[in-house]
């Protein structure tokens, strides 16, 4: 019976993908894929798809990874889930032991999830609320960078600012303190990236001369503004939003979720800084992609607020059905196994130099390409209208979109951001596939202008 089935047919009659229009799937249906391995994707008809995204940045160590298989399978067929109020089990308080080793000084108090947005959520809960008890009633905002991203419930929608996800839902969002982002390409003070003070600080400053004792927490991606352009600032921008929180008493939350577990070359993006956040929210690559499961982690200060005699109504009040799940945490300790023999670590000091330069090497000759900038495995090449001006292609045209479908066809999946080329690829990933992958961006690139 299953080989009378067309899944593409079947697939749009019931399901509505995710950031997706589905009008477009009528002229590029949906990819049905098969299996997975390594860094390849593999469809019903047995094409291979180079998943150079780690599907939504979460795959961290390869499709079907055998050793966290292993993991899940040996976790399945002993324990797949126990409420998590007043239960617990050996897999997860041995992943916040190992996990604890790890993280920046302070961080010691997990409270689980199943998504990044929710992680989000419940760190903006957590400091609202350890505020309300603490004798600052009046810290009930937020701050968050121009050109963020966070998620997309409500809350994280409200201190996101990328237009495509939060603009039509403005009537309805937090009234957020915006913060000026760094913009490295864009630079207002003529800087930079490797070598400036952090001038487009200044803007910070202010906002919280103006807004400090009204804000809870100010929320950043640690040096990489990813939805919104893959943009990457220097670790000193950092440092500048540690001492200012100090200062101000306003909790630095880091959004890791992205960033975390040596997707910028370090453990954690915080590390290239040399900080450490109030909170800090992980997903993604957690569990390598396996599984949904997301990590909020905090200090015994503010964990310590909310711990007193149950009629005291200071118990933090949020829950989820898959806090915790032992499948989920079954997965990312066998990511910690893997990470804990170093290989990846090598690998990726080894690669990194050897990406960089080949998407440089390819992509700069090109004379619609703006900047090439990377961190870790990451690379993001930016397209413009005009390389001396920066200005930027129509929207309408849609250029991403038309390199994305090109390279479809050639067996790479990439999934531009608006008109910015990205690679954010499995840390496993080898020479080979890094000069085929880049070879095809750059002809479907230099396609897609020339039909311009």
């Amino acid at each position: 019976m299953e080989n009378n089935i067309d899944w593409q047919k079947e697939d749009l009659n019931y399901i509505w993908h995710p950031c997706s229009q589905m009008k477009d799937y009528e002229q590029l249906p949906p990819i049905v894929i098969e299996r997975g391995e390594g860094i390849n994707l593999y469809d019903i008809n047995g094409k291979c798809y180079k998943d150079v995204v780690s599907s939504w940045w979460c795959n961290l160590l390869g499709h079907c990874n055998p050793e966290i298989s292993a993991s899940l399978k040996k976790q399945a067929d002993k324990l797949e889930h126990v409420i998590f109020a007043n239960f617990s089990h050996k897999g997860i308080i041995s992943l916040c032991m190992r996990l604890a080793k790890l993280l920046p000084n302070g961080l010691k108090k997990f409270n689980f999830s199943d998504n990044g947005s929710s992680a989000i959520e419940m760190a903006m809960k957590m400091s609202f609320q350890y505020f309300q008890q603490t004798g600052k009633p009046e810290k009930t905002r937020f701050m968050a960078l121009t050109d963020a991203y966070h998620g997309e419930t409500i809350a994280a929608l409200s201190v996101g600012a990328c237009d495509l996800y939060t603009k039509i839902y403005k009537p309805i969002l937090m009234d957020v303190i915006r913060v000026q982002a760094p913009d490295c390409f864009r630079c207002p003070f003529n800087k930079n990236r490797e070598n400036c003070s952090c001038e487009c600080f200044k803007d910070a400053e202010l906002q919280f001369e103006k807004y400090g004792t009204q804000t809870a927490a100010i929320l950043v991606e640690p040096l990489l503004q990813g939805s919104c352009g893959m943009r990457v600032y220097p670790p000193l921008y950092l440092k500048k939003l540690r001492e200012i929180c100090n200062k101000y008493d306003v909790h630095l939350i880091a959004d890791e979720i992205a960033t975390g577990f040596y997707r910028t070359g370090k453990m954690f993006a915080v590390n290239h800084a040399d900080i450490s956040p109030d909170i800090m929210c992980l997903s993604k690559g957690l569990t390598g992609g396996y599984m949904p499961m997301a990590a909020v982690v905090t200090t015994d200060k503010i964990y310590n607020a909310f711990y007193d005699d149950y009629l005291k109504g200071k118990a933090f009040m949020h829950s989820h059905t898959y806090s915790g799940n032992p499948l989920g945490a079954s997965c990312a300790l066998a990511v910690l196994d893997i990470l804990d023999k170093g290989e990846i670590q090598e690998h990726i000091n080894k690669m990194r130099p050897y990406f960089n330069n080949l998407i440089k090497e390819k992509f700069l000759n090109i004379d619609n390409v703006g900047e090439v900038r990377s961190i870790g495995l990451i690379n993001a090449i930016e397209l413009v209208k005009n390389k001396d001006t920066k200005e930027a292609f129509s929207p309408n045209l849609r250029l991403g979109y038309q390199i994305y479908k090109k390279a479809l066809k050639k067996g790479v999946l990439l999934r531009p951001l608006g008109d910015v080329i990205y690679f954010n690829p499995p840390l496993i990933i080898e020479k080979q596939d890094m000069d085929f992958v880049v070879d095809v961006a750059v002809e479907c690139t230099k396609e897609a202008l020339k039909e311009l």
